[in-house]
C-alpha cells in the first residue's frame, strides 16, 4: 500500500459500503444512510427537526436517556481543531482521513439525536466531562490530542456494546451497532498514527508516555462508570465490570502503539 493510501482509503471504503446499507434511524428498512454516500456533507435532519422521521419511537430507561444525552454532546466533537492539527502535518491524505473521521463522529451525534427525539427527550448543549476532554485535547500538539481521543474511543467501544446488548430497544440497538462498526476502525486508525508519532522517541520517553496514558485511561474509565453508572446498570453492566472491560480494550490498543502486538479491527 502506498503512503498516500495509508490513512483515508478505509474511510472511503466504509462510506461506500454504508451507502448501500440502511440508515439505522430510518423507519423504512430500505432507506440509505443520508451521510454515508458523502460523509462530509451536512445532514438536514441534524439541524432541522422537521426532517427527522416522526414515526420513530424509542422506549428507554430514564437513566439511559440521560446517559445518551451526554454522549451525544461528546460525539458532536471538536472537529475543526483536530482538522487544523492534521493539516499542520503537511500530509494531505491524513488530513482527508481526519475530515472523514470527524464526519463519522458527527453522524454518530445525528443518530443519537434521533434516538433522543424518538424517546421524547431533548439534546443538551454541554456536559462537564466533554468540556474536560476538549480542554485536555487542546493542551499540546497532535500526539496528545490523539492519545486523549483514543481513550474516548476505547470507552465508547465498551459503552455502545452495553447499549446494544442491554438497552432493550430496537432503534437503540441498531444505532449502537452502527456506531460500534465505526469505532472498531477508529481505534486502530488512531493507534497507527500514534505509532508513527512515537516511532523516533527514545525508549524511556515511550515508557513514561505508556504509564501516563494508561493512568489517564483508568481515571476516565472510572469517571464514566460512576457518571453513567445508572445507565450501565439498566443495561446489565456493573461499574467494576465496565472499568475492567474498558481497560482490557485499552491495553490491547496501547500494545499496538508500542509494537507489542498487532491491532485487531474486528
Amino acid at each position: 500500500m502506498t503512503e498516500t493510501l495509508l490513512w483515508s482509503s478505509e474511510f472511503v471504503a466504509r462510506a461506500e459500503r454504508q451507502a448501500l446499507e440502511s440508515d439505522p434511524t430510518a423507519s423504512d428498512p430500505t432507506a440509505s444512510d443520508p451521510t454515508a454516500s458523502d460523509p462530509t456533507a451536512s445532514d438536514p435532519a441534524a439541524s432541522d427537526p422537521a426532517a427527522s422521521d416522526p414515526t420513530l419511537v424509542c422506549r428507554l430507561d430514564p437513566a439511559v436517556i440521560r446517559s445518551v444525552q451526554k454522549f451525544q454532546v461528546g460525539e458532536s466533537g471538536d472537529g475543526p481543531h483536530l482538522i487544523a492539527k492534521a493539516a499542520d502535518t503537511g500530509d494531505r491524505d491524513y488530513e482527508t482521513a481526519i475530515r472523514l473521521f470527524v464526519a463519522e463522529e458527527q453522524n454518530h451525534a445525528r443518530m443519537l439525536a434521533e434516538i433522543l427525539r424518538a424517546a421524547g427527550a431533548p439534546t443538551i448543549n454541554a456536559d462537564w466531562t466533554d468540556a474536560v476532554f476538549v480542554r485536555l485535547r487542546r493542551l499540546l500538539g497532535l500526539r496528545l490530542e490523539l492519545m486523549v481521543l483514543t481513550v474516548a474511543e476505547v470507552v465508547a467501544l465498551r459503552y455502545y456494546r452495553a447499549l446494544a446488548d442491554g438497552g432493550g430497544d430496537e432503534l437503540l440497538t441498531r444505532v449502537s451497532e452502527r456506531i460500534l462498526d465505526d469505532e472498531r476502525h477508529h481505534v486502530p486508525f488512531q493507534c497507527r498514527r500514534l505509532a508513527v508519532e512515537f516511532r523516533r522517541k527514545p525508549r524511556y520517553a515511550k515508557r513514561l508516555a505508556r504509564h501516563a496514558w494508561r493512568g489517564l485511561a483508568l481515571v476516565v474509565a472510572i469517571v464514566v462508570a460512576v457518571d453513567h453508572g445508572p445507565a450501565l446498570r439498566a443495561c446489565g453492566v456493573r461499574r467494576r465490570q465496565f472499568v475492567s472491560d474498558t481497560m482490557q480494550l485499552f491495553d490491547d490498543a496501547i500494545a499496538t502503539v508500542f509494537h507489542e502486538r498487532p491491532v485487531s479491527e474486528g
